[in-house]
């Protein structure tokens, strides 16, 4: 560790972080308006932005005084935490580049450099991003470690290859075998046994000692945390609902980037309070709420604000989504107690690595338990294990629950992707039917 790199750290972290968040709140000033279709935005908005612009503007001067580890989103982090990691987290920073409608230029380096452009735009941005050093964030620092599961997809594992072998650096694979009906013990087995196993590489690439009671301090936060962040959704059930999943899609940024820290903890508990409040006083995220949706698949990034708006104003609230469930899902299985065991449940047993009965099950209860009446399903170019098998769940869940169904074919940061006069058409056609099903 370099003490001048330290007190660089420390300076930036007590007094320059503070000055910058106060900056960019002088120019958020004046707001800007909401549509009439809205509720109240969410005063924990503005605690949000804070905490992400915050963390990565502290990342720029993390090198020389902690690791830096690049990890995907499904990955058991606690971990890393209990070794002091900072954590980047390249799906957050390619989803960041998607919303302020980047992707494109980012995917265009990569692939003029020779990745496919079939490949996950999440992964194209990221390797745009490597290969050029351009970033919304100012700068990210370069990992000393990179560390991938494959409980999302297959991509993740080679795209960190990619990036392991151009960087030269150490990577580590938590790999999770896909239930195809159940977890077995062998495949829990297996994969506690990979978590205890990598404690050694840990240690030598941090320089620091394993200590099983702070790792389990850790681990009994992170719990805490995706509890709450449960309950948050849990709040959705209220009629008119206190969000919208387009606003839990934001929120959800610090539950996949920052879980196991006391910042997101405490982010969580404001944001439960607020929503609470908004209950108890029938303040719905929309002006008129009159029908409630389900969303399947991840956020279209770059079409958030559209989408949140055309829906809005049809009176038409997103309430309950796949995707803003799959950190609250698995959450019951951890337990301090048997820590490599609960966590090898919980990482094993996430939405992507289950089979299509589990997913078609949680989303027809999540379907009654939300009062959904309509359903739009984002077919993504980029998540081919989120996206396959979409026709069929629609079809079975249009037969069983009658309920009207629109999917939508785009991508989750590629703006290029987006055909407007097709996703107009369809969604249209969608309103109309709901609208007739419904009322008519």
């Amino acid at each position: 560790m370099s003490i001048r790199a330290e007190l660089k750290y420390k300076i930036m972290k007590d007094y320059g972080a503070p000055a910058v968040m106060a900056f960019q709140d002088f120019k958020r000033r004046k707001p800007r308006p909401v549509p009439e279709a809205f509720g109240p935005p969410l005063e924990t908005n503005k605690r949000l932005k804070e905490i992400l612009s915050r963390h990565y503007f502290l990342s720029r001067y993390v090198p020389g005084v902690k690791k830096v580890a690049w990890v995907t989103s499904g990955a058991p982090v606690e971990l890393l935490r209990a070794f002091d990691f900072y954590t980047i987290y390249p799906e957050n920073h390619s989803a960041l580049v998607g919303a302020k409608k980047q992707g494109a230029d980012y995917c265009g380096i990569a692939e003029r450099s020779g990745f496919s452009q079939d490949l996950c735009s999440y992964a194209r941005i990221d390797l745009g991003h490597m290969l050029s050093g351009k970033t919304p964030a100012g700068k990210l620092p370069k990992p000393d470690l990179l560390f991938c599961s494959n409980n999302i997809c297959q991509t993740v594992l080679y795209w960190y290859k990619a990036i392991a072998h151009e960087l030269n650096i150490p990577l580590i694979h938590f790999d999770a075998p896909f239930v195809t009906t159940e977890q077995t013990e062998a495949d829990i087995n297996y994969m506690a046994q990979q978590l205890q196993d990598m404690i050694p590489i840990l240690e030598r690439v941090s320089g620091r000692v394993f200590y099983q009671n702070i790792f389990e301090d850790i681990l009994k936060r992170s719990m805490e945390t995706s509890k709450t962040w449960g309950a948050i959704l849990d709040a959705m059930k209220a009629q008119p609902a206190p969000m919208t999943i387009f606003d839990a899609f934001g929120h959800l940024a610090p539950i996949v980037s920052l879980r196991g820290l006391p910042v997101a903890q405490d982010y969580y508990h404001i944001l439960m309070e607020e929503v609470d409040a908004r209950v108890s006083m029938g303040i719905g995220a929309i002006s008129d709420e009159r029908y409630r949706l389900i969303w399947d698949n991840i956020a279209i990034w770059y079409k958030v604000r559209f989408l949140a708006t055309f829906f809005a104003e049809r009176k038409m609230n997103f309430v309950t989504a796949t995707y803003t469930n799959a950190w609250a899902e698995t959450t019951g299985y951890l337990d301090v107690k048997d820590p490599w065991i609960s966590m090898a449940k919980t990482y094993g047993q996430i939405i992507l690595n289950n089979n299509l009965k589990h997913r078609l099950d949680l989303m027809k209860k999540m379907i009654k338990t939300y009062s959904v009446d309509g359903m739009v399903m984002h077919s993504t170019r980029s998540c081919k294990p989120y996206s396959v098998g979409q026709f069929d769940l629609r079809k079975a869940i249009t037969a069983d629950l009658d309920l009207p169904a629109v999917i939508l074919d785009a991508d989750i940061a590629d703006e290029r992707v987006w055909s407007e006069q097709q996703i107009h058409t369809r969604l249209e056609a969608f309103c109309e039917t709901l609208e007739g099903s419904k009322f008519g």
